[in-house]
């Protein structure tokens, strides 16, 4: 074969080899695009560009017991303007006063530099401009009617893309328990009942007309599927209770310099949380925040306020009464070559005493010796025996158990197992978990057990949210729910109730006791960061808490309060959380009025003589109207214009008052109005001093009258 032969060949190879079927393949391949799957992959396109997007839901609000909002949803506006929209004419008509209108409501540019923007985007075939963002509802309702944009998105261009903000109207109150919910991180209230509170987007047909900034536009008016707004959920939360707890615990962290501290106010009835405040120092020591919720979040050792769970386990075994006595050994006493000593100075002058007041004076040495004794004696068959009751007689407290709260962040407690080497069970673990060590559990868990007590002996389950409503109509009423229906007998339970009233009136809360009203509780004093060595614990800080209820006789709120790591001004449970309780319990007092006893409900009382208003005097038709509203009988009809009470022993008469002309008459015991309007008419000036009734005056009765100036001094 010549070369020419050769090269034809070769071609022939390569067109009717290669060429030639990938220009069969090309052609089948656009007509099977173009023509049999056209429909398809044109659908696809439109997809990509036009598509059913989600419309946001308005989120439901929270709201305290009375009904104020504490987190509630505000719309806030993106304006944008699509130039294209309007046609040649309505939009040269006017594009003069939309510039002006623009440079007016909004003031970025000038007019005139509004209208040349304006003539640009229209001439750039720009599609979706933004004008302004975040703006009110009330904004955004004066831009529409704006020249152009009040014809509206399809001939105006005008476009609003609303967004909600959440608003929080009492600021940072109760900002953690309300919580949030941003993406994955929920939290509170708000993260609990996420689903609750967000409703169900709707879906609305748009345009992606900026695919790097990833803008879509509605392509219509309405939405093709309405979103369903949120459900409001309603708190257990009481505003001025939740307003005092954080402003007394306020008070008390940054006198103290603590780390954190936390208290709570709980209904002793129902188990509702009044109020929950948490404050920790902030970075750089910049002041306080609620950051983290430590009332439900951070168990402890509580310490010393723990020891009315072990009075109570030897009460209910039968083990001892409040009269008994126990050896305080001058408040030092060896365990298994641990020193144990007493904080309370107290202690280390007494040697025997009650169990009551070695509680009142929170002895540790004295309860840690009773526990020790009757549940740390080993039996031969069964090790640790005596050590499984004491941690049954707890499990019985539910003080194992958490509370069940319904926003997220709960830890459990710990409670080690009798005997257990995973939980490094000791000699040294009986006694010290007498008095609140080798323990957690959080002051939630801790409050809870307390207020079982005041509630004689009912536990009830903590709670944060009481109902669900949706448009002001209730969908769901959360019942108060009774965790267990008896903790502890009667008898014991009242016991507890004697103990906690011994703490404020002769114990380590003395100096708390006000005449007012009574209240019970325990001071709590631990030891945190420490190491215990055989002749000394070294202690990194301290945590200072007092858990109690009020009104003593019959409680209606419970509330505990933390505060850890006191760096200044004591550390002691007493001194530190103490006042901050007392606080507390105080503008309750002076500010809630089912925490007083009614006044009409004892027997009405019989009247003696000296009870019954006497000698008064005053106008005879308002005396008179005076007795008759009280049901106070009477006799006798003045002929004078004034009239004087005379009580009786059997009754009430109004005697005439007469009143001369011409010479200073006596209104000792008159009203001041009746005072006035008698030494007026007759010509007198009148100064007074004091509140009440006339009970002297500088004129003496039966002066001439000459214009003078008589002083009335009130009481």
């Amino acid at each position: 074969m010549d070369i020419k032969n050769e090269v034809l060949v070769r071609i022939y190879i390569i067109l009717f080899g290669i060429i030639v079927p990938i220009s069969v393949l090309l052609l089948y391949r656009t007509i099977q695009i173009g023509i049999l799957e056209g429909d398809y992959w044109r659908g696809k396109g439109e997809q990509r560009y036009i598509q059913l997007r989600t419309v946001e839901a308005e989120r439901g609000n929270i709201m305290a017991e009375d009904g104020s909002l504490l987190a509630t949803s505000i719309p806030f506006f993106d304006i944008y303007f699509d130039p294209l929209a309007a046609s040649d004419e309505d939009f040269h008509y006017h594009v003069d006063s939309l510039a002006q209108s623009l440079n007016q409501y909004i003031g970025q540019y000038t007019a005139g530099k509004y209208r040349e923007l304006l003539m640009q985007w229209r001439a750039g075939k720009k599609r979706f401009i933004p004008l302004v963002r975040g703006i009110s509802y009330s904004q955004k309702q004066m831009l529409e009617e704006l020249p152009l944009f009040e014809l509206g998105q399809f001939r105006g261009g005008f476009i609003a893309r609303k967004k909600n903000g959440r608003e929080y109207p009492f600021g940072r109150l109760a900002f953690r328990s309300i919580g949030y919910s941003r993406g994955e991180y929920k939290i509170g209230l708000e993260g609990r009942f996420d689903e609750v509170l967000g409703g169900v987007p709707g879906q609305q047909m748009m345009a992606l007309v900026d695919k790097g900034n990833n803008i879509w536009m509605p392509l219509q008016d309405l939405t093709q599927i309405e979103p369903q707004n949120g459900y409001d959920i309603v708190t257990t939360l009481d505003i001025n209770l939740q307003d005092i707890a954080e402003s007394a615990l306020m008070r008390g962290v940054q006198a103290h310099d603590a780390d954190w501290g936390a208290a709570i106010v709980m209904d002793v009835k129902t188990g509702a949380i009044k109020a929950i405040a948490n404050l920790s120092k902030g970075k750089d020591e910049d002041g306080f925040f609620e950051v983290y919720n430590n009332a439900i979040g951070s168990r402890t050792e509580p310490g010393s306020t723990f020891k009315l769970a072990s009075i109570m386990a030897l009460l209910e075994d039968g083990y001892i009464s409040l009269d008994d006595s126990v050896h305080l050994e001058n408040g030092e006493k060896m365990f298994y070559e641990i020193t144990m000593t007493d904080d309370n100075p107290l202690s280390r002058n007494l040697d025997s005493v009650t169990i009551k007041h070695a509680f009142e004076i929170s002895s540790n040495v004295g309860i840690a010796t009773l526990v020790d004794h009757y549940y740390g004696r080993e039996n031969e068959t069964v090790r640790w025996e005596g050590a499984a009751r004491f941690i049954q007689r707890l499990k019985d407290f539910n003080l194992n158990l958490p509370t069940g709260i319904e926003i997220d962040g709960e830890v459990d407690p710990y409670i080690k197992e009798a005997g257990s080497e995973e939980d490094l069970w000791s000699g040294l673990t009986l006694p010290w978990m007498a008095h609140g060590y080798e323990l957690q559990i959080t002051p939630l868990q801790l409050l809870t057990f307390y207020n079982a007590v005041a509630n004689n002996g009912t536990m009830m389950k903590p709670y944060l949210v009481s109902e669900i409503q949706h448009f002001g109509e209730t969908k769901e009423v959360v019942k108060p729910l009774v965790i267990k229906k008896q903790i502890a007998s009667p008898n014991t339970i009242e016991a507890a109730k004697e103990l906690l009233e011994g703490v404020v009136e002769n114990g380590t809360a003395y100096k708390l006791y006000t005449d007012e009203y009574r209240f019970a509780g325990k001071t709590g004093t631990a030891q945190i960061d420490y190491t215990r060595y055989s002749t000394y614990t070294r202690v990194g800080g301290y945590q200072a808490s007092f858990v109690g209820y009020f009104p003593a006789d019959k409680p209606i709120y419970s509330c505990i309060v933390v505060i850890y790591n006191p760096k200044q001004n004591g550390f002691y449970g007493g001194e530190v959380a103490g006042p901050v309780f007392r606080e507390i319990a105080d503008k309750a007092y002076a500010t809630k009025i089912k925490l007083h006893a009614p006044l009409n409900n004892l027997p009405k009382p019989k009247l003696v003589s000296r009870q019954l208003p006497h000698m008064d005097i005053g106008h005879k038709e308002d005396i008179q109207q005076v007795l008759s509203q009280l049901n106070l009988r009477y006799y006798g009809q003045p002929e004078t214009e004034l009239g004087v009470i005379d009580s009786r022993t059997d009754s009430i008469k109004i005697l005439n008052k007469s009143i001369p002309q011409d010479r200073v008459p006596s209104v000792v015991g008159m009203g001041l109005r009746d005072a006035l309007y008698v030494l007026e008419n007759r010509g007198l000036g009148v100064e007074i001093s004091g509140f009440g009734k006339v009970v002297s005056q500088s004129i003496l009765a039966g002066t001439m009258i000459n214009g003078q100036t008589i002083k009335l001094t009130l009481d």
